[in-house]
């Protein structure tokens, strides 16, 4: 890939701002995976298994790029199975509904059965350009997705894709959470937005320094949010943000992070430093 295109891929995929701030070590890191996890975006929480879904892009967020994998990790950051699913084209975020687990690619999003790894569909999502992260409103079995390079949101139910919002303020969306019966959407801009489904209304919760990458909840309208770049904020129920770990000096990224609330432990992706770092979050 040439270089220019590169970075602009990259850029789609969350805005990077330079590094301000010095790591504040109030995360503590418990283990940090082998580098066979190869270009990590997301890491996904299994409560039910206890185990770790990671998608690795595996080279660049391209159309080209079909070596693409989910790899299975233990809860002690050993790895269970490298290539759980593969064949894949730039996994980044992911969801389970069901007996399935969503991940989009560049411009759809694939189905796998969480008992075989095997690819069941593939739903195409009309002009996407840059398909980035997934939410899931198991209730109503809706699938949510962003498209960082269209600024939107979309739904995917029962099989069928629908536009869910663009336009202003909308840029660059790309992290989700869905928590009571809201959507959390966070923009390019660092601003942390909810979305309410049935409305569309737009309420903002927070904003940060740069896009946001991913999002968790910790219970009592507080998150956790990351910067690709190498951020990690804990956004606060007042809408006050702390930085909480700042590797951007040391070029190690944070992607779309995991996390276990029953251990206050969280997943985070290190994207080109090829591994999954687990922190303590006392």
């Amino acid at each position: 890939m040439r270089k220019s295109v590169f970075i602009l891929l990259m850029a789609l995929l969350v805005r990077v701002t330079p590094s301000v701030l010095a790591q504040t070590g109030d995360l503590k890191a418990v283990w940090e995976t082998d580098t066979t996890i190869r270009t990590p975006e997301s890491v996904l929480f299994d409560p039910g298994q206890k185990i770790l879904y990671v998608a690795c892009i595996n080279g660049g967020p391209s159309l080209d790029n079909k070596g693409s994998f989910i790899a299975k990790v233990g809860l002690d950051g050993k790895v269970i199975k490298l290539k759980f699913a593969e064949n894949l084209n730039s996994t980044k975020g992911m969801g389970i509904l069901g007996d399935k687990l969503y991940v989009t690619e560049m411009n759809q999003v694939a189905e796998i059965a969480l008992s075989s790894g095997k690819i069941l569909n593939r739903y195409p999502i009309a002009g996407a350009k840059f398909l980035n992260d997934i939410a899931v409103d198991a209730k109503k079995k809706i699938v949510y997705i962003t498209d960082s390079g269209n600024g939107q949101v979309w739904a995917l139910t029962n099989g069928k894709t629908s536009e869910v919002l663009s336009g202003a303020p909308l840029k660059g969306t790309n992290g989700l959470l869905f928590e009571n019966d809201q959507v959390l959407i966070g923009n390019g801009d660092g601003t942390l937005y909810t979305m309410n489904p049935a409305t569309k209304q737009l309420g903002t919760i927070a904003k940060v320094t740069g896009g946001i990458d991913g999002i968790v909840a910790l219970g009592k309208k507080e998150y956790i949010v990351t910067e690709w770049s190498g951020k990690i904020w804990h956004v606060k129920a007042d809408g006050s943000t702390d930085l909480k770990l700042d590797t951007t000096k040391e070029k190690i990224n944070s992607a779309d992070v995991g996390y276990n609330p029953a251990t206050k432990t969280l997943y985070v992706p290190t994207f080109f430093h090829n591994t999954v770092k687990a922190y303590s979050l006392k």
